[in-house]
Parts: structure tokens; sequence; C-alpha cells
């Protein structure tokens, strides 16, 4: 079976050259749902997973925009429209330096499995730009989406694909781009998820991601006989999903002590609780990527340079970026007697980290914990259709159910023994929707 995987990963490669986050993304998949689908020669002789990594369409263009000095900037603006079996394309659109078609193809065949154990109508889709808006004025950030999306919007819509935010896109940017949508469209449609209460968003999106990794969390501690309340837990990052973890960790009585940035991370073994957490949302609107004013705000501890897996901790939670988690990382964590780690960041942890992780501990990955955030999109794609808004409990609840089935169909699809794999139980409970619906519909 392994030199199955290696020929059809090989081949991959030779087609992909140089897509490094892409391969790792495709290779962890494949792997999970290699033997079912020798199992079932209907996928097989159709090629489903050979057309699941080849994306539906590639959109790549120029984005010109001008600096408030007059100077002119060009930089490269994406699209990756993977899979449109289950609904119209959905996923985030990401602005940062780091960005690369490599890192959107991965964030995009994703997104394609993650949607589709939501339950929701949705397809898998990705975006962005190598713009990064830190240090930038709002009217440099305004003229940048304004740009971006004179060439996007030919190719979304709300039945079609609808972006939402990522890194670097928040309330803000989304709303550049809406309004920039609606001048060019003439018309005001639900095409994008994020948007201001005002226009169209749903109460707790920017709070989905984190709460609906926290719930999943919940589920896992259920299934060991253990709850949150009492457990110590290391976050990293300090943005929206790291916000609202540590909001619904603090609610359901855990404690979180850690949060980083690039510049290190902060450790506060008092909590960080109360006014704590709404500084991290005045310390994200500074623009800047550090953390270290926090221990100057608060007496904490600022270790320079450093990840905060080295804290000793119950259960960790990476919320900021991919391949955060390392292999050394893992081994710290599992030294320290960390017996749980759920991804809220997107492929959190490196490939050898993930092996290590799921032999030594309860591991899940970022395509099942971090669905909320994609779910909660979905949730504002509906409230758009109806012309309604539902109130914060609707919503928090549609949430909290669409977490437990997730959970549900991971334990379903991966249990193994006594225990859940919960790699391959989001591989293959996302694999068999989407799949299924290809078969139906033809070879397209």
């Amino acid at each position: 079976m392994k030199t199955d995987i290696n020929e059809f990963i090989r081949n991959l490669e030779n087609k992909t050259p140089g897509e490094q986050e892409f391969h790792q993304a495709v290779e962890e998949v494949i792997e999970s749902v290699w033997e079912f689908y020798k199992k079932n020669p209907k996928y097989e002789r159709a090629k489903i997973l050979e057309r699941m990594v080849e994306p539906e369409r590639v959109i790549m263009f120029r984005v010109p925009w001008v600096d408030d000095m007059g100077e002119v900037h060009i930089n490269r603006g994406y699209r990756v429209e993977f899979n449109s079996a289950l609904g119209p394309y959905k996923g985030g659109l990401r602005f940062h330096r780091s960005v690369t078609l490599s890192i959107l193809k991965f964030l995009g065949f994703e997104q394609t499995f993650k949607n589709s154990l939501t339950t929701l109508p949705m397809g898998g889709g990705k975006g962005g730009s190598d713009f990064s808006p830190r240090g930038k004025s709002d009217g440099e950030i305004m003229r940048f989406c304004q740009s971006f999306m004179t060439e996007l919007y030919r190719h979304i819509g709300a039945n079609t694909d609808v972006p939402a935010g990522d890194i670097g896109v928040g309330g803000r940017e989304i709303g550049y781009l809406f309004g920039q949508y609606k001048r060019l469209k003439n018309e005001f449609t639900g095409v994008l998820t994020g948007k201001g209460l005002a226009w169209g968003g749903s109460l707790i999106r920017p709070e989905a991601t984190g709460f609906g990794s926290v719930y999943f969390a919940q589920h896992m501690l259920h299934q060991l006989g253990k709850k949150i309340e009492g457990h110590t837990f290391s976050v990293s990052g300090f943005g929206n999903v790291a916000w609202g973890a540590i909001t619904k960790i603090n609610e359901l009585g855990g404690k979180v002590v850690t949060i980083s940035g690039p510049d290190g991370y902060i450790f506060d073994p008092k909590g960080i609780k109360d006014d704590k957490v709404d500084y991290l949302l005045e310390l994200r609107a500074t623009n800047n990527d550090i953390v270290q004013p926090y221990a100057d705000e608060f007496g904490a501890e600022f270790i320079e340079g450093h990840r905060p897996w080295e804290v000793k901790v119950d259960i960790a939670m990476p919320c900021a970026t991919e391949n955060e988690v390392g292999l050394d990382d893992a081994k710290e964590l599992v030294k320290n007697k960390c017996f749980l780690l759920a991804e809220a960041s997107n492929m959190g942890c490196t490939a050898d980290a993930v092996d290590y992780l799921s032999k030594n501990m309860n591991y899940a990955p970022g395509k099942a914990v971090n669905a909320g955030g994609v779910a909660v999109s979905g949730l504002e794609m509906s409230q758009n259709s109806m012309r309604i808004n539902w109130p914060k409990e609707e919503v928090d609840s549609r949430l909290k159910h669409i977490m437990r089935d997730i959970h549900h169909t991971c334990a379903e699809y991966g249990k193994h023994g006594n225990k859940i794999d919960y790699v391959k139980g989001a591989n293959l409970g996302g694999f068999v929707k989407v799949a299924e619906a290809m078969l139906a519909q033809g070879i397209v």
C-alpha cells in the first residue's frame, strides 16, 4: 500500500514541483483514505482522488495599487477554486507576505474536506495575495482591496464562489472588498462572509473558529471522561481564533496560560481572562505582530524567540498558522504530560509532529477542529439568503450542533478499538461525501 501511495505522491510532485505545503496536505489525506479507496473500485474507476487533487480552476492576477506617497506597487492575487461538488466554492482570502500558490492550494484542498464535514452545502476554495496590511494606512488598504476586487469580482458570486476573511483580512478589509463588489456589480448580495452586522454579517462570526475549536475539544475530552473545567491550556497566536478560543475556554472553566506572536510567547500563570482577553483585541488593532506589550501591561513573563509548547499544560491548541508545531515541540508537549492537542490553525503541525502526536496523545487535525469558522460563514450565507439575522444564541446553538456532528463523523470513520483516529476519521468522513457527489455528477 505504501508503494502505491508513494507513487501517487511522486506523480503529484512531478506535476506540481516546489509546492511543499500542498504535497504535505495531500499526503496526509491520501494515507488516510487509500485503503478505503482501493476497496471501493467505483472511486478508482472514476479517478476520484486524481481529480480531487487537481483544482477545478486557478485564477492568478496582477494587483496594482498606489500608496499614500503616490508610489505604484504591484502584488499578485489568487483564487483557487478547488472543488464545487457539494456547493459554491467557500473559503477565505489571506493577505500576507507568505502567500504563495502552494499555500493556497493546500488551504483550498483542506477546505474541501472541512466544508464537507460541516454538512453544509459548500465546496472548497481559497484565495489571497502576498500583500500585507501591516503598517499600511486605511487609505492604502482600501485602494489595494478595490484593485484586488476589480479582478476577483468576475469570478465570484453568491451561487458560484463566496470568499471570507483569513489572516490579514478582517472586518475592515471585507468592508472595502464588499463595497467594491457592490459598486462593480450594482447589487447587494451575500457574496462575502465576515461582513459587518449592520450590512449582512452574522453574530459570533469573529469568534466562531475559536468557539468551534473549543466545542470540538470538549467532545474529545468527553470521550476520555473529562471536562474542560480545571484544565490548563496553551494557546498560540493572539488574533480572532485565539481570542475566541480563550473566551470559550474561560467560560467553560479552563485556564489559558499562553499566547504568542513571531517575537515569542507570553506565559501568564494567573490565566488570560477578563480584561486581559479584551486587551488581545486592542493588541491586534495596533497593526503589530508582537505580543511583548502584553507582558508590560499585565506583568506577565515574555519569552523571546520561543514557542509556547515548552510550557507544562494539559491541553494545547495551536491557533496561529501552518506547521507551527514541529517534532521537537511535539516531544516537549508529551514529555510535559500534555494529553490532548486540538489544531485550531490549518495544518498547525508538521507531518512528523502529527505522526508522533497521534501515537502518544489525543490529537485532532484542523480540518475537523477549526471547521466552526466556515460553518458560521455558511450560516451567514443562509441568513443572507433569507434576509434575516439570527440572534447570538441561535447561531451559537447551531454551531454547537455542527461541531457535535463533525466529532460524530470523525468517531464513526476513525474508530480504532477503544480510541479514535481523528486524522483518519476527518479525512475519510470528508472524502466520502465529496466522492459520492463527484460520482453522481459524472466526469466533470
